[in-house]
Formats: structure tokens, C-alpha cells, sequence
């Protein structure tokens, strides 16, 4: 069995955190994380092409077989949930013109499948993303949240993703 690459997207229409990770028998290995900017002055379309470009780019360079993209979360705010949301569309047109298939998990899925714990914090989520894939410092939180959704990719989307939830609660990550 070959390894297969995953790439991580969190995105965002400022800074759009990328993650690339192996996983071959089980094991999973960092190959690469950063970020791609927008720059905040430019017009809206010119935001979203470099986001749509810089994944291009890194996609690319580490020829992902396959893509895990974190959903929007609603927001107090709804007009920085609808830019939210075309930052992510973006990062996933930029996989699918690439031919990758795209899996999507909640934030509180990655939560659940990386720290076992829904509602986890960044640094808890920092954390052990370094203890998983053995890295020297914590990455970045846009890095750390995008290789986190790789992780839970890699990990067949476990957490409450893989539970049939419907017809129940979820409070404080757990189901009730």
C-alpha cells in the first residue's frame, strides 16, 4: 500500500492556512504547511483569485491525491460569514480544477478527531498536531487548524462525523 498525500485547507479570506501530510499503514508524516494571503487593500475577486492561485501553487508543488477543506462556521457577523464562505469556495475550486476529491468536516469534527474534544482550543489543537506528526514546535494556528483537517481526513473523519447524529444533541463536543 502506497502512501496517499493529503492537503488541509482552513480557509480564510485574509490568511488561508494550508496542511500536507502523508499517510501510509497508519502513519502519518508532515510533508509541508503555510499560508496563502490576500492582501486586505486589493478589490474582492483579486482577494479570492490569490487565494485560488496560491493553492494552484501548492497544489502543484506537493501533488495532493486528495483534499479535506474545513466548513463555515456561522458567525455573529453574516457579512464575514459570506466573505468566509467565497474564501472557501476558492480553496475548493482551486482542489477540483485540480481534479482532487474535496471531503468537508466541521471545525468541530477536526475538534473531535484530533483532540477528542469538540470544542477544543487552538492551542490544544496546536498541540497535538505537533505530538501527531512529531514536530519539532507547534505550527501556526491557519497551518495547525489546516493540517488538523487533514489529520481527521486521514483518520477517516472520525469524531462525530462518523456518528449519525441526527434526532440528538451535541453539547460541549459530546452528544447528549
Amino acid at each position: 500500500m502506497s502512501a496517499v498525500r493529503i492537503l488541509g485547507i482552513d480557509p480564510g479570506l485574509g490568511i488561508t492556512g494550508y496542511g500536507v501530510i502523508e499517510k501510509e499503514r497508519g502513519v502519518l508524516r508532515y510533508v509541508a504547511s503555510g499560508r496563502v494571503r490576500s492582501n486586505p487593500s486589493h478589490a474582492l475577486a483579486e482577494r479570492l483569485n490569490a487565494i485560488l492561485e496560491g493553492l494552484a501553487q501548492v497544489i502543484a508543488s506537493y501533488d495532493p491525491a486528495e483534499c479535506a477543506v474545513e466548513k463555515v462556521f456561522v458567525n455573529v457577523n453574516p457579512q464575514s460569514t459570506l466573505l468566509l464562505g467565497q474564501a472557501r469556495g476558492a480553496a475548493i475550486c482551486a482542489a477540483v480544477l485540480a481534479r482532487l476529491p474535496v471531503a468537508e468536516y466541521t471545525a468541530l469534527q477536526v475538534k473531535q478527531a484530533v483532540v477528542g474534544l469538540g470544542h477544543a482550543r487552538k492551542e490544544q489543537v496546536q498541540e497535538m498536531v505537533k505530538r501527531l506528526l512529531k514536530l519539532p514546535a507547534a505550527p501556526g494556528a491557519d497551518a495547525a487548524d489546516a493540517l488538523a483537517c487533514a489529520i481527521c481526513h486521514a483518520h477517516g473523519g472520525m469524531g462525530l462525523g462518523a456518528i449519525p447524529t441526527s434526532g440528538r444533541r451535541v453539547r460541549a463536543g459530546r452528544i447528549a
